[in-house]
């Protein structure tokens, strides 16, 4: 990066996928937190050393202007994705989850830090009935603050990433200046598909492999579980089981247990679904491979996100999924990333 690089700081950075598009975008990330060790590890492996093992509340922005190397106003971009699973509508039972607190969190370095921006990714459900009376005490707070206020819910697959991943942006731009969100750059005529992200790589079962990649290990599937997938068509999922082999909460209607997708296989041909924190287990969810009895590799998983192959993720294979399905596409982050940048640099 050169001096006169657009500079940011990235909280609840995870394992990096905003820090990489942004990098891609030409900012300068100067600083970086999160409080899961290993997402930090996976980091620190393939950006820099500057991000730092801790929980946002411990936080001031003297510490983190500290860490960026940073003096007051000096931060062109505060980018952020405080922890979402308070809001997303999977979620059962009661509302009220500790984590939600984190936006408000969120809101206050945005006021020690004065950044010229701001850049919050979460899931659409912030802005529905879990979320919304926060979202708006969150806008609220920004607008306080002389921030001008956009949102907006973006579609990975829209800009070019290989999966169907809908999250709600929440861009402020200090001043009277809105924001504008850039247009899609793909449609569905043109969205990449699970094809064209891993239809090269060779099954991680084989030993005779032509090579192997970081990540792209053989799965620990069952073999009833290998069993019931091979049943299972392009696509299809828990309902092409036969009876006998289904688990008995599974040999009632999907509208009654409301677990559509798990023993789903991938289509081909059209982007992937939504890769989630247990696309480690195609019993969680629409995570087996188009044609192969097993899951998808953590490789493929980080592929349909749009990580390159260069970027190996620390931990075991739950960390590793934990941290693939917690991540931003990095294009997308890019993408929104650029658009911020050039509002700025006007």
């Amino acid at each position: 990066m050169t001096n006169s690089a657009l500079t940011a700081i990235d909280t609840f950075a995870g394992a990096g996928g905003v820090s990489l598009g942004l990098a891609w975008a030409g900012f300068d990330v100067r600083a970086a937190f999160d409080f899961n060790v290993k997402a930090v590890d996976t980091y620190r492996r393939n950006l820099a050393g500057h991000i730092i093992e801790a929980s946002s509340e411990e936080l001031s922005a003297p510490d983190l202007l500290g860490l960026a190397g940073l003096g007051a106003g000096e931060v062109d971009l505060l980018a952020g994705g405080p922890p979402c699973q308070g809001f997303s509508v999977q979620r059962r039972g009661s509302d009220v989850d500790p984590r939600n607190a984190l936006i408000g969190d969120y809101l206050r370095h945005i006021q020690g830090l004065r950044p010229r921006a701001f850049m919050m990714e979460n899931v659409p459900a912030l802005a529905g009935r879990r979320g919304d009376a926060i979202l708006a005490e969150f806008t609220s707070g920004a607008s306080a603050l002389g921030y001008s206020v956009a949102m907006q819910i973006l579609d990975a697959a829209d800009y070019g990433v290989p999966q169907h991943r809908r999250r709600l942006f929440v861009v402020g731009l200090l001043g009277a200046r809105a924001f504008e969100f850039p247009a899609p750059t793909h449609n569905s005529q043109t969205w990449l598909t699970v094809r064209d992200a891993i239809g090269d790589l060779a099954d991680p079962r084989l030993s005779g492999a032509v090579y192997r990649l970081a990540n792209h290990d053989p799965d620990n599937v069952s073999d009833m579980n290998r069993i019931r997938i091979s049943h299972v068509p392009e696509g299809g999922g828990r309902d092409d089981i036969p009876w006998d082999l289904r688990l008995p909460c599974h040999r009632v209607p999907v509208e009654v247990s409301g677990h559509r997708a798990v023993y789903g296989r991938l289509w081909w041909d059209r982007p992937a679904s939504t890769v989630t924190t247990k696309c480690n287990s195609f019993t969680r969810g629409r995570f087996a491979h188009p044609a192969q009895d097993r899951n998808i590799s953590m490789r493929e998983a980080a592929r349909l996100q749009g990580f390159p192959d260069e970027f190996v993720f620390q931990g075991g294979r739950v960390d590793v999924a934990h941290q693939v399905g917690n991540a931003v596409p990095p294009l997308l982050a890019m993408t929104v990333g650029a658009a911020i940048a050039k509002q700025l640099n006007q």
